[in-house]
């Protein structure tokens, strides 16, 4: 039996760890933290959004930059693949809007049971609160490693120690440090789906108001468009979050962290309607409310949060009653509903990110088996590698399919 051990016990290395004492493999799984899945069993709210039930091309769509490195492993376990491997052991899956898979139960706690379950049936020695010290390499060749008990001898390792996101789950950039000391280079790792901070103080007048239905374009300091995304935000006491934003904000990190000059983001309030059927919607209502105040003649339109910050911000008198409002008012108004701008300055902290950005360079990976071009018998599985996707799925999908297919070739 190929003794082989797998370093860190997230979605990629249990899936490693599974798959390759399934093939036959004398598979020993090492994890820092006291128990595994800490930050599985955290995503998607604690619900686990296991993968996206879009197509394949759709999926490697779903990672800006470096999808098509992914292509080899989506194509050996599939989100289909993911899917049939939870029904058949007994975890429903269901599938929401925006094709995202979630485990019927809405329990991620089942998804990490059902993976340790699934170890410990397969024969995978589960080694936890055991902090890994290097890997033991000879000769171009991996030969174990080192922890503080000692070394443990392997003929493959396969790092899946995960990125820099959630550092309190296990997540502190370990498997860098190794990659790097085993001669790859990395791509400085930066915050993947995180929240996004502005200037405006306004924003904290707002703090805890979700929108479903807006439209937000983001800017750069030129003026030409970065990215776009419609649908559900939230505001926070330091600017933005939510689905849409997060989703954006790998174009807009990228951007910030490489010209450092501020992101314009255009909120459009009401995508549905053009600027002309808004201002028909607006004078219906200040003629339904004709004789009360302004202030209070905005509750069909608007949430009840916004409404000050919008009057505010319109320059329109609050106390001004609805007859004596003008047209250049309204026409304003409109156009601040549609044109909504915050000053974008930078990203959350990495600590805070779902997913890291950034990673071991998949240049250096054969894409084919996730082993190493540098190091033979090391292979790289999930967020350790420079690879990060939208929200919906995206992330635990390459975690489990790269964590597959190198538990796989591993154990050949």
């Amino acid at each position: 039996m190929k003794p082989i051990i797998v370093i860190g016990a997230g979605p990629a290395g249990m899936m490693a760890a599974i798959t390759a004492a399934n093939q036959g493999a004398a598979v020993t799984i090492v994890e820092k933290k006291d128990s595994v899945g800490r930050k599985l069993s955290i995503t998607g709210k604690g619900r686990c959004n296991l993968t996206s039930s879009v197509d394949k091309d759709e999926l490697i769509k779903g990672f800006p930059g470096n999808g098509r490195f992914l292509f080899s492993a989506f194509h050996e376990f599939s989100n289909l693949d993911v899917i049939t491997f939870f029904e058949q052991r007994g975890l429903k899956t269901k599938v929401e809007r925006g094709n995202r898979v979630f485990p019927e139960s809405d329990n991620a706690e089942e998804v990490v049971g059902l993976l340790y379950e699934n170890m410990k049936r397969a024969g995978v020695k589960i080694q936890t609160a055991t902090a890994v010290q290097g890997i033991a390499i000879e000769s171009g060749k991996v030969v174990g490693v080192n922890c503080e008990r000692g070394r443990l001898p392997a003929e493959a390792v396969i790092i899946a120690t995960g990125g820099m996101s959630y550092p309190g789950t296990g997540s502190t950039g370990d498997g860098y440090q190794w990659a790097a000391a085993a001669g790859h280079s990395i791509v400085e790792p930066r915050p993947g789906l995180v929240p996004l901070m502005a200037r405006e103080e306004w924003v904290k007048d707002l703090q805890g108001l979700s929108l479903k239905n807006t439209k937000a374009t983001a800017y750069n300091a030129l003026g030409k468009k970065i990215n776009e995304d419609c649908g559900e935000l939230l505001f926070t006491h330091f600017g933005l979050s939510g689905p849409i934003i997060l989703s954006m904000s790998h174009g807009i990190g990228g951007y910030l962290y490489q010209h450092k000059k501020p992101v314009t983001i255009e909120l459009d309030l009401k995508p549905a309607l053009s600027e002309e059927k808004l201002d028909e919607r607006l004078q219906r209502d200040l003629n339904k409310y004709s004789r009360k105040i302004f202030k209070n003649a905005l509750d069909d339109l608007l949430p009840q949060k916004l409404i000050p910050v919008i009057i505010r911000l319109s320059g329109i008198d609050s106390g001004k009653a609805c007859h004596q409002i003008n047209r250049g008012e309204r026409l304003g108004m409109v156009h601040l509903l549609k044109h909504l701008q915050l000053t974008i300055y930078d990203t959350r902290p990495i600590a805070e990110a779902i997913v890291t950005a950034g990673g071991v360079n998949v240049k250096e990976i054969d894409p084919k088996t996730m082993q190493s071009k540098l190091v033979q018998g090391l292979f790289l599985a999930g967020e350790v590698l420079d690879i990060d996707g939208y929200t919906g799925g995206y992330n635990l999908q390459a975690a489990f399919s790269t964590g597959y297919l190198a538990g796989k070739c591993a154990a050949l």
